[in-house]
């Protein structure tokens, strides 16, 4: 099966691009972010291939007065990796590992037309790799990027104008094995208790990024992390990495959800930055298909152009149902470095706590902080 793919030298097996390897859970996607510098308009967007599944699927959610509105869109991918269209939602490489375009013809009452432009040159964070019992659960590659938007969004009547002075945001690619579609009807053997525990924090300063992320185990021990700090216009692997680094977590009495949160770290010279954290706001992950339980990543919507949407307050929806578990909160950081180093910055802090941890006290599935 021959595709536009095959006349770029990009390919990665024997195969014909259409083709990725033999695991069903093979997945392309784009992620992306952007807020605004008070925090009162916040938009996600994500849109994901599964060669396998031969899908592909979207979804563009916005946040404003604590209203979160969502375009869920799917069709067939047609064996077609490199049209990245969904109906009217598009992604278009503008400029390769710099700037990338995002648009959604207006949809639903929603609409977008944003560009993104890097800050510096993506990292690429360290590979994931996790098995549950003898299956693969994760094996990817992602490599994020923090940036300006320009451009417009809508929904509704409302319209944003959106400038690089005041918005900023995140990007990223990954690729590789997660659990997509389906459920596997085959159970484990032996059943393996839920357990994930996730932080990741991409953040921006006015002169610099700060990246953090860790997997945890049921003990707090790391299984993937890093920590680097990037300068506005360095190239690749220029970043400040960091090492050492604790994030100290203070949860919402009676949930899992971060009150405020601290992180420590040293860079090479051995000097200390930390890094404080307050929530602005709360966005639910599943607006953009992540654990949702209809419109979840590579969910069989039919052999047509699927298109929905939903709206949702995420303040009036309860923590502990699993598709409400994977949330980025909007949070006002604080650096503070060496020689006197201090300066505020806007980002977001994404988490996804399920089962035991035992650094915070968690010992069922989804009992709250004490």
């Amino acid at each position: 099966m021959l595709s536009a793919g095959d006349e770029y030298p990009i390919h990665q097996t024997p195969e014909p691009v259409a083709f990725s390897g033999s695991d069903r859970n093979f997945y392309d996607r784009y992620f992306f972010n952007g807020y605004s510098a008070d925090g009162s308009t916040f938009f996600a967007a994500a849109m994901g291939v599964y060669p396998a599944l031969n899908i592909i699927d979207g979804a563009v959610s916005i946040l404003r007065n604590g209203k979160q509105s969502s375009v869920y869109l799917s069709r067939p991918l047609n064996m077609e990796r490199m049209d990245t269209h969904v109906g009217p939602l598009s992604v278009e490489v503008v400029e390769p590992l710099k700037k990338i375009r995002l648009r959604l013809e207006e949809t639903e009452g929603l609409a977008l037309d944003v560009e993104f432009e890097g800050r510096a040159f993506p990292i690429e964070e360290p590979r994931f790799t996790r098995r549950l019992g003898s299956r693969m659960m994760m094996d990817l590659t992602r490599m994020t990027q923090n940036g300006r938007w320009t451009g417009s969004l809508r929904v509704d009547d409302t319209r944003v104008e959106i400038k690089p002075a005041d918005f900023t945001g995140t990007r990223d690619r990954s690729w590789g094995i997660r659990p997509i579609g389906a459920p596997d009807p085959q159970p484990l053997i032996p059943a393996p208790v839920p357990q994930f525990y996730w932080i990741w924090t991409p953040t921006n300063f006015p002169d610099l990024s700060m990246f953090y992320h860790v997997n945890h185990d049921e003990h707090g021990v790391p299984w993937n992390t890093r920590a680097v700090i990037v300068p506005d216009g360095v190239a690749q692997g220029e970043g400040i990495h960091l090492s050492d680094a604790q994030m100290n977590v203070t949860y919402a009495p009676g949930t899992r959800r971060m009150a405020s949160a601290s992180l420590a770290m040293t860079d090479p010279q051995g000097r200390a930055h930390a890094v404080s954290f307050e929530p602005m706001g709360t966005f639910l992950m599943k607006g953009i298909g992540y654990g949702h339980d209809k419109y979840r990543h590579g969910a069989f919507r039919g052999d047509q152009l699927a298109i929905a949407r939903e709206d949702f307050e995420p303040s009036k929806m309860p923590w502990q149902v699993p598709e409400n578990l994977h949330i980025q909160e909007i949070v006002r950081a604080r650096h503070e470095g060496p020689d006197g180093l201090q300066s505020e910055g806007i980002g977001t802090f994404e988490q996804l706590f399920m089962g035991l941890h035992a650094p915070s006290g968690f010992k069922e599935l989804l009992d709250g902080a004490r």
